[in-house]
């Protein structure tokens, strides 16, 4: 079920990025555009999101774009407007806004609350992308008793911009995304955080795993001390459940630095941690969206860094008739060669590199 008409309130990189999926769908949607800061609206406008300005009449949708902090009370804004029209949302937690809708005297028989699980590391609509929700979860958070033909509509939203949509209560997707999302960005930005200030000679060293481990640490400051208050409980909780093991760590690290050495208890507490870490990781579904994320070999191969060679690579693979699962990419410290790191079927793992070397490929490992 789809809307023909949708309001766009806040054209950020959320807001505008499912106003062009709705502008590209094969139904004819008519978008209209709202945002505070009218230069924003009017890039989007340029972009191809809609038209800028409210539809006379009720839309069959409003979706408000704005952060989580004030999401709720937007929304009992619009509704106070819009009398008939569904609403949802893309703020990054729910409970939270469900409870100030209903202190502003919103309506919550027409909101339905959603979160599309997508961004990137810049912001406003000059980001927005037109295939940004593909293959991506989007929690869409109905009540008890919601409307099924309010919650078709978002549902239906979801569906044509490719995402895949995944049906919570809120409190739950509150906790779910303290979880996998907010606190992951905590701890990546308190990780990065020790880089500000240390010696050149340090930073120089450093690896693939520590651009891997700090990469969400490049986000918008602002935009995450927003999401992240706006969840605090939830993500305090996780917090906490790490400062536990963190602790375990430390002194499991004094006493083995210390003058008596340590224990085998000591190293049997550091051992256990990072077992549990395998344990951990190895439960994040794959991209096929298994429950377990299968085990991949990997086809590590050294080309040198210019144009074109990647895409080689890749026609390479798909010659030997492989298909690359997952891609890491190394790049030399000071040098034009990477190396590129294929995951593969364990299956498939051994003609793939026969045939790579047959065709005058390096491999590395």
């Amino acid at each position: 079920m789809m809307p023909t008409s949708v309001l766009v309130v806040g054209t950020g990189l959320l807001g505008t990025s499912v106003a062009l999926s709705l502008r590209d769908s094969d139904f004819d949607v008519e978008v209209w555009l709202h945002d505070e800061n009218p230069d924003a609206s009017a890039r989007a406008a340029d972009m191809g999101a809609g038209t800028v300005g409210l539809p006379e009449s009720d839309p069959d949708l409003v979706l408000v774009a704005v952060p989580p902090l004030v999401t709720g009370s937007v929304v009992a804004q619009w509704q106070r407007r819009y009398a008939t029209s569904t609403f949802t949302d893309v703020a990054s937690v729910k409970a939270g806004p469900l409870e100030d809708l209903l202190a502003a005297g919103g309506d919550p028989t027409r909101y339905v609350g959603g979160h599309p699980m997508a961004g990137r590391e810049v912001s406003g609509p000059a980001g927005a992308r037109v295939d940004l929700f593909v293959d991506r979860v989007w929690a869409i958070t109905p009540l008890d008793g919601t409307d099924l033909d309010r919650v078709a509509l978002v549902r239906g939203v979801a569906e044509n911009a490719g995402a895949v949509p995944v049906m919570l209560d809120p409190t739950t997707h509150d906790r779910a995304v303290a979880l996998t999302s907010h606190a992951p960005q905590v701890v990546s930005s308190l990780l990065a955080a020790r880089l500000a200030h240390a010696d050149p000679s340090e930073v120089m060293v450093s690896g693939q795993g520590l651009r891997d481990v700090t990469r969400i640490a490049a986000s918008d400051p602002e935009l995450w001390t927003e999401i992240i208050a706006a969840n605090a409980d939830q993500v305090l909780d996780v917090l906490d459940e790490l400062h536990d093991d963190l602790q375990t760590m430390r002194d499991a690290l004094r006493h083995l630095g210390g003058a008596d050495g340590g224990t085998a208890g000591d190293l049997a507490d550091i051992t256990y941690l990072l077992h549990q870490g395998n344990v951990g990781r190895a439960r994040v579904p794959d991209k096929h969206g298994d429950r377990l994320a299968p085990e991949y070999s990997v086809v590590a191969v050294q080309i040198d860094d210019r144009p074109g060679e990647l895409g080689r690579l890749f026609a390479a693979a798909g010659e030997a008739e492989v298909n690359i699962e997952d891609v890491r990419i190394d790049h030399a410290l000071g040098r034009l060669v990477a190396v590129v790191e294929l995951l593969v079927r364990p299956e498939v793992a051994q003609g793939l590199s026969d045939s790579l070397a047959a065709a005058g490929y390096r491999l590395r490992g």
